[in-house]
């Protein structure tokens, strides 16, 4: 049995992971390819527990809310003279004073010819966390900055 195919049909190919583009956006907007990893896209429900009376079978699990892990940036270790390691300096040192200033990010998935594959948005983002990874004269390794970032809510847009 044969397969046809005609002149139409578009070719698929799998998304790979390491082809990403990470966007803040407001002002100025930076976009970012130097991450090496990013982690934390996840939504979780929140449910409640109720147990029925004369129902030992089972207990009825109700939604609540969804809860979102922190978005996760990996990155070898960069001078301090971008954009965006001044909004992360502003808010983890100002922000109780100056306010924060949270900014929606955009993780882009890119395919083979650098378009986008696919796209996941995290709105009202700021940073929570700034962290450095192990210096080590016995090893030889890239120094890694971490950044962990809380945000209100997780669409895939495209």
């Amino acid at each position: 049995m044969s397969v046809d195919s005609s002149a139409n049909d578009v070719a698929w190919a799998p998304a790979v992971a390491f082809y990403f583009r990470v966007t803040f956006h407001g002002k100025p907007s930076i976009s970012d390819t130097n991450f090496k990893e990013v982690s934390g896209l996840t939504v979780d429900m929140d449910v409640e527990t109720v147990k029925e009376g004369g129902e030992n079978n089972f207990t009825h699990q109700l939604p609540l809310r969804l809860k979102h892990n922190r978005l996760v940036l990996k990155r070898a270790l960069a001078k301090m003279d971008n954009d965006l390691e001044k909004w992360v300096k502003d808010n983890l040192e100002n922000g109780f004073s100056i306010g924060f200033t949270p900014r929606n990010i955009t993780i882009t998935l890119l395919d083979s010819d650098g378009k986008p594959f696919s796209q996941w948005l995290c709105s009202n983002a700021y940073p929570a966390k700034w962290d450095l990874s192990v210096l080590d004269a016995e090893k030889n390794a890239l120094v890694i900055e971490t950044l962990e970032l809380n945000y209100n809510l997780l669409s895939r847009t495209q």
